[in-house]
């Protein structure tokens, strides 16, 4: 059976300033290692664009300090997964087919009004439904590819007297790119400056059966603690929900120690949001469990049955699954375990244990490691460094592997 990760890709091509400093990158669907993008559905390519770079990769590795770029239809710009956006860091590009009806200048005029940026997309020439929604526009990008040098300089002096930035995109020539900034161009895109770079990264696939779940428990107010069971289930959809909690999108760097306070840092509704996006960017792709998932899960759930089995308290419990689970993403997604642990700003507890198996819960990783390889001595000696017996540590193996193998009936 293979069970290597998927990968996946990303899109990104440089967006410079006047002294050629990178500030930006347009965020690109991308199917493949090819440098080009075959789009069926603009909506679709999006929602794929919105998970790898602020799910999977995490918007600190695809953006950096620069703005991302994102091309938005209508539908999309009514969607709550704007909410899910860090306000800040993005600019909504509407794209070029978008017709700008009452409905999408009122969402402009809502999204605008609680700090979003947009871009109008593709403009050669300045049509008068432009006007109503220049208000509300910060960057005009302008396709100087096959535009006389004559009508750019005329448009640039119709966009002048908004206060927005004009972008030169499909630059291809030294002697576009002179004259665009000879005429008061402010930014430039175009394979004269840089070829879009292909981003790969590397992916277990969220069981859509969870997602669903997930989604359904949200819709009737289920409690904190039926939404953790089912992330519990997941190790990569737990993996994910604690990098966009403690991402820059949120806005927040709390050290996280349990799902539940994951899930509670993110809000329901952000939570919908997201798992909603999720659904739509992973329901046809790639197959759940795989053995090392279930593994991770199983490992994770151990450790929380051995804290109980302890007599630690239920928030200790929490972060002895978090721990063991976490403890296996290097395995899983090929990433660094102080990568993992800083990107997600774990816990100071949870650092400990599975980048040093110091701690309470470095020892009971320890010991959950030992049981994964046999190694009868070492169980011996860390049972009896934490109190327990041969007897209890049986039955939490065989709670926790009966656990983990109702996963797969379930799916």
């Amino acid at each position: 059976m293979d069970i290597s990760p998927i990968p996946f890709f990303l899109g990104r091509q440089p967006i410079l300033d006047r002294h050629g400093n990178t500030v930006a990158y347009e965020l690109l669907f991308r199917s493949g290692e090819t440098n080009a993008a075959v789009v069926d559905c603009h909506e679709q390519a999006t929602v794929h664009v919105l998970a790898r770079a602020f799910s999977e990769f995490g918007v600190a590795n695809t953006l950096g300090d620069a703005l991302g770029f994102i091309n938005f239809d209508a539908a999309l710009l009514a969607s709550d997964i704007v909410d899910m956006l860090p306000v800040g860091r993005v600019v909504l590009e509407l794209l070029e087919h978008v017709e700008i009806t009452p409905s999408v200048i009122e969402n402009c005029r809502r999204l605008h009004g609680k700090g979003f940026r947009f871009a109008l997309d593709d403009i050669t020439v300045l049509k008068p439904e432009h006007h109503e929604i220049l208000p509300f526009i910060s960057y005009v990008k302008v396709d100087v590819l096959g535009m006389e040098d004559a009508a750019i300089e005329a448009l640039t002096q119709q966009l002048k007297s908004f206060k927005l930035k004009l972008l030169a995109e499909k630059v291809e020539t030294r002697q576009q790119a002179d004259f665009c900034a000879k005429v008061g161009f402010d930014l430039f895109q175009g394979y004269y400056f840089a070829h879009p770079q292909v981003l790969l990264g590397k992916s277990f696939q969220h069981a859509n059966v969870h997602l669903m779940h997930l989604l359904k428990l949200l819709f009737s107010d289920s409690e904190i603690p039926e939404l953790e069971d089912v992330f519990k289930q997941d190790p990569k959809l737990t993996y994910n929900l604690v990098r966009v909690v403690n991402s820059v999108a949120m806005g927040l760097r709390s050290p996280i120690s349990s799902v539940g306070q994951a899930i509670i840092m993110l809000g329901r509704r952000q939570l919908q949001s997201w798992l909603t996006l999720l659904a739509f960017a992973h329901k046809a792709e790639g197959k759940f469990p795989s053995p090392l998932v279930v593994l991770a899960a199983c490992r994770g759930k151990s450790m929380e049955f051995l804290a109980r089995e302890g007599g630690q308290s239920r928030d200790i419990q929490d972060q002895a699954y978090m721990a063991g689970m976490m403890s296996l993403m290097e395995v899983l997604l090929d990433i660094p375990l102080a990568q993992v642990a800083e990107e997600l700003n774990l816990s100071a507890e949870i650092r400990a244990a599975i980048l040093e198996r110091e701690g309470y819960l470095g020892r009971l990783l320890a010991l959950n490691e030992a049981v994964e390889r046999y190694d009868v001595k070492a169980i011996d000696g860390l049972l009896v460094e934490l109190s327990m017996t041969l007897e209890q540590l049986t039955v939490v193996e065989v709670e926790a592997m009966q656990w983990a193998e109702n996963i797969g009936k379930e799916i």
